[in-house]
């Protein structure tokens, strides 16, 4: 009885690498006890553990430190972020579910693309603001001059920008629809979950001008549509 209670439990979650938030397949997870196995394509591991082990991650011969199992809260959703480096020893860090969290992080980590703007002429902060007779130019900001004939890097910053903003919105109806959410207000699971969710999905701009009781009456009016639509179509089968 003493065997078996302390030899049933699973750790499982997501490996994700922590500047770009893409799944790392292929990363080694090991536990003192001798169990190992891999993350898949999507990132996604499970791992048998036993009280007294540790946990580590291992990704391009770099060893992350050993998490002790008694000291993880949720073993079913043990996410972890990788620094993803070759050159030194990647530091690991466990994300947590919390959105302002992972938006503030996000708008740190990726300041310079989040400013980012076209150049274009302008006048440089350490030359004269006047005109002087004379002169060829007026003290435009030659970086800005160099930076708005990169035509390829301009295209690929503003590219990223947008990809990143709009992946920022995304989260944020994710955060407030919410799967919980919608499943309490209407009782729905399963696939019609999912298909409901997918139909009814707000818009960034709508999620934003609604408080959290203007959306929770929006899905439940959206919920008496999808009702009627439902008995509708059964009706004429």
């Amino acid at each position: 009885m003493l065997l078996s209670h302390i030899k049933a439990q699973t750790v499982s979650g997501v490996v994700s690498d922590y500047f770009s938030k893409r799944p790392l397949d292929a990363v080694t997870v090991q536990t003192s006890s001798g169990h190992h196995t891999i993350s898949d394509s999507l990132g996604r591991y499970a791992i048998d553990v036993r009280r007294p082990d540790s946990v580590w991650f291992s990704y391009l011969n770099k060893q992350t430190m050993k998490y002790p199992v008694d000291t993880i809260t949720h073993p079913q959703n043990f996410d972890v972020a990788l620094y993803v480096d070759a050159r030194w020893l990647p530091e690991v860090k466990v994300r947590t579910s919390d959105y302002r969290y992972d938006s503030i992080q996000n708008r740190l980590e990726y300041a310079k693309v989040f400013n980012f703007r076209k150049p274009g002429l302008k006048l440089s902060q350490n030359s004269p603001s006047s005109y002087v007779p004379g002169s060829l130019t007026v003290g435009f900001d030659l970086d800005e001059i160099i930076n708005a004939f990169r035509f390829r890097r301009n295209r690929q910053l503003l590219s990223f920008q947008q990809r990143l903003i709009q992946d920022e919105q995304d989260k944020y109806i994710d955060h407030r629809y919410s799967k919980y959410l919608v499943k309490r207000l209407t009782k729905l699971d399963g696939k019609e979950l999912e298909d409901f969710m997918i139909y009814y999905r707000p818009s960034y701009e709508e999620v934003q001008a609604m408080n959290d009781l203007e959306l929770g009456y929006y899905i439940e009016q959206c919920y008496k549509n999808y009702v009627f639509i439902k008995a509708r179509q059964g009706t004429s089968n």
